[in-house]
């Protein structure tokens, strides 16, 4: 399991910039919601434990247990429909010994180091029909639950790393644009009638009055500006009044973000406007160059892996990284419509922040054996 490694091939670029960016969340954390910031500076701790444990593991050999992973992936995702703990109308998390987590933000991590060995086990035979349909059915039946607690935003995560995993692991350039040719056009179809009047897709619960309704807010911010689109509103009102420098932290403004209640939750699905507000243009520009270098230097590291296995890991992580970024940032700047998802190692969130550190605990291992 363990090797013996040479110090000069470890990663500490990576770690600084993630202990950088993780800073940046305790302090925007702690003028969100002050109560929430020795917990999240707990959370950052126990992640940086975890991360430096998992880099000096063998990845080869934890992704031998790769069905194991799935298996328990899906028990934890079933056992959050049967008996989770629902809070703000979804039914994402569990609550075991007083100890309460989300299996949907450890599954983006276990699928990525399932898919990774199933793939390389398989390469020989991956474009075939027979296991680009296995592998669609092996991504189906999680993402389904994830789904169905409802948490689209995370589905979406989930289908877009998937994607990137499929294409790491050698998909044919042949069966992709086959995909795109049949994907694109019925995507199309379905918004379609999803933003018809008395849409069936809302009628037959397929999708939900709330989620059409964000769609809605975002092509009519003005109809929706006192409901869906208010917090959006509100947050790129917050991001502008930071101008180049920011109002300063724990700014006494009645008029912010946190002193006027007019974002409910900043520390979440919000902190880039917290951010913005905060420490301005620069600070804003800074958080975003340090995520991007994070996620670039992920797929640096899959570029010289030294198998397939360790190229998808790292490169799924990176793009779970650089996807989710933009989702977060893009709905507290409304370039695309509301949803839920935490801004890496930024957000409070400490199941995610802690399953992201895993994942680049992998990442740092996988470089450690990178190819000379």
């Amino acid at each position: 399991m363990f090797k013996h490694y040479r110090l000069r091939d470890y990663d500490f670029k990576l770690i600084i910039m993630v202990l950088a960016v993780s800073t940046i969340g305790i302090v925007a954390i702690g003028s969100a919601k002050e109560a929430l910031q020795t917990r999240q500076i707990a959370g950052v701790l126990m992640g940086l434990f975890l991360m430096v444990t998992i880099s000096f593991l063998d990845y080869s050999m934890l992704c031998k247990l790769y069905w194991l992973m799935y298996i328990g992936n899906l028990g934890l995702l079933a056992a959050v429909i049967l008996a989770g703990y629902d809070a703000g109308g979804a039914q994402r998390w569990l609550e075991i010994g007083g100890f309460r987590f989300q299996p949907s933000e450890t599954a983006k991590i276990i699928l990525i180091l399932f898919f990774a060995q199933f793939i390389m086990k398989h390469k020989e035979r991956f474009n075939s029909f027979k296991y680009i349909a296995l592998c669609i059915v092996l991504i189906a039946v999680p993402w389904a639950l994830i789904y169905k607690q409802p948490d689209m935003s995370t589905s979406i995560i989930v289908l877009l790393v998937f994607c990137t995993i499929m294409f790491l692991g050698g998909l044919s350039y042949k069966v992709i644009a086959g995909i795109l040719a049949v994907v694109i056009p019925s995507l199309l179809i379905f918004f379609s009638l999803a933003l018809q009047p008395d849409s069936i897709l809302v009628e037959k619960n397929i999708v939900k009055e709330y989620q059409l309704n964000r769609i809605l807010a975002f092509l009519n911010p003005e109809e929706y500006a006192t409901e869906e689109a208010y917090q959006q509103l509100n947050s790129i009102t917050a991001i502008g009044s930071g101008q180049l420098d920011g109002k300063g932290y724990k700014t006494n403004e009645i008029s912010s973000v946190k002193n006027g209640n007019y974002i409910s939750e900043p520390q979440t699905d919000f902190i880039f406007a917290v951010v913005g507000e905060e420490f301005g243009f620069k600070g804003s520009c800074l958080l975003i160059v340090l995520l991007m270098l994070i996620a670039l230097e992920c797929f640096s590291v899959a570029v010289k892996a030294k198998d397939l296995a360790g190229t998808i890991i790292a490169g799924g992580i990176g793009s779970l990284i650089a996807f989710q970024s933009f989702i977060n940032i893009g709905v507290a700047t409304f370039i695309i419509p509301t949803t839920g998802l935490p801004l890496p190692f930024v957000s409070y969130g400490l199941t995610s922040l802690v399953s992201l550190y895993i994942g680049l605990g992998f990442v740092l291992n996988i470089r450690l054996q990178r190819k000379r």
